[in-house]
């Protein structure tokens, strides 16, 4: 069998990679020279903490076990089973950790209320004042920016593998076939459109205006080394607003008696933060949904992550050496965990999948090929 990979993101290469693993041939072709999207400009979190219950929290464990399973083969994936903190300040914020330690599926997401001392004792780097802290053991983390060409070159060397980039994709020609923009037709026994934010062009032509997919920006940071270990994720309360796993009374307390912050609610934020295998810790994020995205980053989301942070450590952060803007796309039913339609004899669309692509994808693409008997 031959597998037409649209998208070098991470969604679309982990298409690729089942192929591959099931024995078929990919040709992946990519509009970039490599993938410079959403995939790469993220947390590299495999982040199951937050996620619903039922299908999303299931796809979430599914994709974890495969993340580990291909960062034991793909040592470049930087694959770290970290687990994540989320440290606590007020009784409101105990209260929210306290609903999700008594959730039914609390001990398959690994959850656990420490202490501040225990908290401390599993990451040492959090010198800050808070009271206790929510642990998640199930949380892990990959390197975004090295991943993409960690498992391409895996692929190439299984010699079923074409990577095509700096090619768009322009047209369907026939079944399961496809037209580049240097007038090459690819034609193969499946097509997988993943092109990620993607949804001009040919997504709209083969899809029509209602696609039930919206386009979310984002702002983060990264800092100079740490100078020391930052042994797990770190999360902030604010991410009780944010992830679906958290709603309760508690949270609904939580919002009444404990307004977020003003720049936080104005940007829809909320902290999570990964060190990187340099030292450098990546912080974020922002969510903006409103179109046209403004073409510039602002300055005060940055000053309120700088804050919340350095009051987690105890400690001023490290320089700031690089700030960015990302854009991915998520399902307008945002309980869905992707979109996935035939839009042709023989093509796929898959998208949509939101801030959960880096954690879900390995599993999305598992369904897919699952689906198509692959």
């Amino acid at each position: 069998m031959r597998v037409i990979v649209v998208g070098a993101g991470v969604v679309g290469t982990m298409h690729a990679w089942h192929a591959v693993s099931r024995g078929h041939e990919v040709v992946q072709i990519e509009r970039e020279s490599e993938a410079r999207g959403a995939s790469l400009r993220n947390f590299g979190q495999i982040w199951v903490s937050g996620r619903a219950g039922g299908e999303e929290l299931e796809t979430a464990l599914r994709a974890r076990e495969l993340w580990q399973g291909i960062g034991e083969r793909v040592s470049g994936l930087g694959f770290r089973p970290c687990g994540s903190l989320t440290p606590l300040r007020t009784a409101y914020e105990v209260a929210v950790a306290e609903a999700a330690v008594a959730r039914p599926d609390a001990a398959a997401r690994g959850y656990k209320l420490l202490t501040a001392d225990e908290a401390r004792a599993v990451n040492p780097a959090l010198r800050g004042a808070f009271t206790a802290a929510l642990w998640c053991e199930r949380d892990a983390a990959v390197e975004p920016r090295t991943a993409q060409l960690a498992l391409k070159e895996h692929l190439l060397a299984s010699g079923r593998y074409t990577f095509l980039g700096g090619r768009e994709v322009r047209e369907v020609v026939g079944t399961a076939s496809v037209r580049d923009d240097h007038g090459d037709v690819h034609t193969g026994d499946a097509v997988i459109l993943a092109t990620g934010a993607w949804l001009g062009g040919l997504v709209r032509e083969l899809t029509g205006p209602e696609l039930p997919v919206r386009r979310v920006r984002l702002q983060m940071m990264q800092t100079d080394p740490l100078g020391e270990p930052l042994t797990t994720s770190v999360a902030d309360a604010d991410s009780f607003r944010y992830y679906p796993a958290y709603r309760s009374e508690a949270l609904d307390a939580l919002n009444a008696g404990q307004p977020q912050d003003p720049v936080a609610a104005e940007h829809r934020m909320q902290l999570l933060m990964v060190q990187r295998r340099d030292g450098g810790l990546t912080i974020g994020d922002t969510h903006a949904y409103e179109h046209p995205f403004a073409f510039d980053t602002v300055e005060e989301p940055y000053e309120h992550l700088t804050r919340v942070v350095e009051a987690f450590l105890g400690r001023p952060l490290p320089r700031i050496r690089h700030r960015w803007a990302g854009v991915y796309a998520q399902c307008t039913d945002t309980s869905r965990v992707v979109h996935r339609q035939q839009v042709r004899d023989g093509v796929w669309l898959v998208t949509g999948p939101g801030g959960r692509g880096m954690t879900c994808s390995p599993a999305i693409a598992e369904t897919t090929a699952d689906q198509l008997s692959w």
